[in-house]
């Protein structure tokens, strides 16, 4: 496929995103990733996050990249009630609306789509297991959801010599 083609899939898709962020009545990240991206190439933070922001516009999909260590218990996708808290990345509190989805393990709210991931299971120098996810928002086929875990799981066992546990998609 063209580079134009594609780039132009993938705007479309990150559009989807964004039309949904807005019926929420928040901004998707991803348009502006995707600009920052075209016009001056791939940010560097560390390798997690770099394999995160890869597969995110390899795949035109919202992706999270995550301490899997920190998590406790069991994840659930959920929808929130009006007004629960969870304590974002940089210790914002996100304070969700009624139906927003959810992420959950069994103690908190650990992402809120719409708003993001928690400070809790934020990536670090010590991490040592990842879990990458994916949401999908109607539109958006589940074959890039596998396409974009795929990419984020193949740079992470490649150039951090991990293993890859499993890409799944629900």
């Amino acid at each position: 496929m063209r580079r134009r083609e594609r780039l132009a899939e993938i705007t479309e898709r990150i559009g989807i995103y964004g039309r949904f962020f807005e019926d929420f009545g928040f901004e998707c990240p991803l348009p502006g990733h995707l600009k920052r991206t075209v016009h001056s190439g791939f940010p560097r933070y560390n390798l997690m996050v770099d394999a995160h922001f890869m597969a995110e516009m390899c795949a035109g999909i919202l992706v999270a990249v995550t301490d899997y260590d920190r998590f406790h218990g069991k994840l659930t996708l959920d929808l929130a009630e009006r007004q629960e808290v969870c304590r974002g990345m940089g210790g914002r509190n996100f304070l969700t609306k009624e139906g927003e989805i959810v992420f959950r393990d069994e103690t908190e709210i650990v992402c809120v789509l719409c708003q993001g991931a928690d400070e809790k299971t934020r990536v670090s120098d010590d991490t040592q297991n990842v879990l990458f996810y994916a949401y999908a928002v109607p539109g958006i086929e589940a074959k890039y959801l596998d396409d974009g875990l795929t990419i984020a799981a193949e740079i992470m066992s490649e150039f951090g010599k991990g293993t890859i546990e499993a890409i799944e998609v629900h």
